[in-house]
């Protein structure tokens, strides 16, 4: 049959991995669509650049009308990160009709609504499985397979820069900034790893789950998020002394009017299947009313699983396009629900702080918690650092305000010598 031509804009990490997944397994694509799939344009920057795969010098073009103006392109792939110009070319191609797969995470967790809207308009299919997950299949199972479920939460380390971090801090006891230089060097962690390590690149997936999980529109803005640099070898240490492990958790719960989501590092029983990810894998797990606990785990990033979840999307978009039957699975965010305020959520808290070391310490300390209630369930004394004792506490459910305001008082508390680190404890079934 005859192929299905595909505009490519983007031939960096993701791009070159389409190209080459295309290339290897090409003949296996065609015999299970019944057609080959064709890259005939690729949009770059600068088309003498030396690339990481062989292409055809004719293919490559820096005019994106090649690809937007062409009739005989119905699917565009984009690969190309950011926001702009990637949001211009991607709702002009939806606009003309045409079916787009990309990976652009940050284009869906900010301009979601508007490009479905575009689709809607134009007719054609708007594609992102890559955009959360890399290779993982995430949010076909969620529109799809899982479609007839109310879910409830779900809960995902989505970041392997931050996971492979805090592997390394906990397996081998590294510093942060130790296991950050690691993870530059093996490539796991940008030369600029702000977006991963604060937290951003995990909201913006969020964002993208919990409007796919909810049905409601979230966007990046509207994430909570934390970061992971003041996370310390001992509180790794301390938290697995107490059946926990550390994770940068990505957290989205639907509480009917209004939906919870916040991005932060967090302690996790060992019973839990998340804190058995480790180094560079990502995992989503799941709560569904029918389908109850599932977890969907793999590579998060990287040229081939990324350009797996793309192709796949690809030989959607193509069978929809020879079928004639394109728009089928289009935006499901028909709610208009609230975000909870971060200041109303509730959960459990560790809180490491170094105090004077004498009688009476610790009843100042606990009636500041008792003053703002937030009842607290352990208080274990760590070591001396000089004249001050480190302790660890756990709480039992209190509200984030009140959490806060504790501390505001513990800060200026003239006993209390330095508040060393708060970290959230996510139980199972909180």
């Amino acid at each position: 049959m005859e192929s299905v031509k595909i505009g490519l804009m983007g031939l960096g990490t993701v791009g070159s991995g389409v190209v080459r997944l295309l290339e290897d397994n090409g003949s296996l694509i065609a015999r299970k669509l019944g057609f080959p799939l064709e890259i005939s344009k690729i949009l770059v920057r600068d088309p003498q650049k030396p690339r990481a795969v062989e292409v055809d010098p004719s293919l490559l073009t820096s005019n994106p009308d090649d690809l937007l103006d062409n009739p005989q392109l119905p699917i565009v792939v984009e690969v190309m990160g950011g926001t702009s110009p990637a949001r211009e070319y991607v709702l002009k191609a939806l606009r003309r009709g045409k079916s787009v797969v990309t990976a652009n995470k940050d284009l869906l967790a900010l301009y979601g609504e508007e490009l479905f809207q575009a689709a809607r308009e134009g007719g054609g299919d708007l594609f992102f499985e890559a955009s959360v997950g890399g290779g993982i299949p995430i949010i076909r199972p969620l529109k799809v397979c899982l479609a007839a479920n109310r879910f409830k939460e779900v809960i995902g380390i989505v970041n392997g820069t931050t996971n492979y971090i805090l592997t390394k801090m906990s397996r081998e006891g590294r510093e942060f900034q130790e296991a950050l230089q690691e993870a530059q060097r093996l490539g796991y962690a940008e030369a600029d790893p702000s977006a991963d390590i604060e937290g951003d690149d995990a909201a913006r997936k969020l964002a993208i789950l919990a409007s796919v999980a909810f049905n409601s529109r979230v966007t990046y803005p509207q994430v909570y998020r934390e970061g992971i640099k003041n996370v310390a070898p001992q509180d790794i240490l301390y938290a697995a002394e107490l059946g926990y492990a550390v994770k940068l958790l990505a957290i989205a719960k639907d509480w009917g009017d209004r939906i919870e989501a916040r991005v932060h590092p967090a302690l996790i029983p060992f019973s839990h299947p998340l804190a058995n990810v480790h180094d560079e894998f990502n995992a989503v797990f799941v709560v569904g009313d029918a389908a109850g606990e599932l977890m969907f785990y793999g590579r998060g990033a990287g040229s081939l699983p990324t350009a797996s979840a793309v192709v796949g999307d690809v030989m959607e978009a193509a069978i929809n396009y020879k079928q004639g039957i394109r728009g089928r699975i289009l935006c499901t965010c028909f709610y208009r629900k609230g975000i909870k305020p971060m200041e109303e959520v509730e959960t459990s808290y560790y809180l490491r702080l170094l105090a004077e070391d004498r009688p009476g310490v610790l009843a100042q300390i606990a009636r500041v918690f008792g003053e703002h209630k937030v009842s607290l369930a352990s208080v274990i004394q760590k070591r001396l650092v000089g004249e001050f004792a480190e302790l660890v506490f756990v709480t039992h459910l209190a509200r984030e305000e009140n959490m806060r305001r504790a501390l505001k008082l513990l800060h200026h508390l003239p006993v209390v010598k330095a508040i060393s680190c708060l970290l959230r404890v996510e139980e199972r079934g909180d």
